[in-house]
C-alpha cells in the first residue's frame, strides 16, 4: 500500500519551505534586511490582525504554523485533485503552472480578503512576482511529486 499521507507530508514540508524561503529572500532583496520574524507575524495577522505585529515569539510561532497549515491544505488538495482530473496524462510543467496560478487566485481573491491582514492595493508587478514564486515553489514541485507518487506501482 502506498502511503499518500506520507507523500503529502513530505511534499507539504518541501513546498512550504520553498515558499517561505522565497518570501524571506524577496523581502531581503526589497529591503536589504532579513525580516523572518516580521514575515511570520504578518502571516499571523491573518488571524490576529494588527495585534500580531506587536506580539512576540508567540505570533512568530502562530505565523509559522499557519503558513505550513496552508501549504499542507494546498498540497492535500493537489494530491486529491491529481487523479480525479487525470492530470498524470497532462504536461507536468503546465499542470504546475496552472496550479501555481490557481493558488495565487484563491489566496488573493478569497483567503486574504476574508482574513485580518492589512490589505494592500493591487500591483500587477507584485502579482506577477508572487505568481512566479507560487509556480516555482509550489505548483511545479507538487506536480512532480504527485506524478511520481501516482506512477508508482501499487
Amino acid at each position: 500500500m502506498r502511503h499518500r499521507y506520507v507523500s503529502v507530508l513530505k511534499a507539504g514540508i518541501l513546498v512550504g519551505s520553498f515558499d517561505i524561503l522565497a518570501a524571506f529572500l524577496l523581502v531581503l532583496i526589497r529591503t536589504g534586511k532579513l525580516q523572518v520574524f516580521n514575515i511570520l507575524k504578518f502571516i499571523a495577522s491573518g488571524i490576529f490582525g494588527k495585534d500580531a505585529a506587536a506580539g512576540g515569539l508567540k505570533m512568530v510561532v502562530v505565523g509559522f504554523i499557519l503558513h505550513y497549515t496552508i501549504a499542507f491544505i494546498f498540497t492535500g488538495l493537489f494530491f486529491w485533485l491529481y487523479p480525479k482530473m487525470n492530470l498524470g496524462s497532462k504536461n507536468k510543467w503546465i499542470t504546475g503552472i496552472v496550479y501555481g496560478v490557481l493558488i495565487w487566485f484563491l489566496m488573493n481573491r478569497i483567503v486574504l480578503p476574508l482574513s485580518n491582514v492589512v490589505h494592500r492595493p493591487f500591483s500587477l508587478s507584485n502579482a506577477l512576482i508572487n505568481i512566479g514564486i507560487l509556480i516555482i515553489c509550489i505548483g511545479i514541485p507538487l506536480s512532480l511529486f504527485a506524478r511520481r507518487f501516482y506512477r508508482k506501482p501499487v
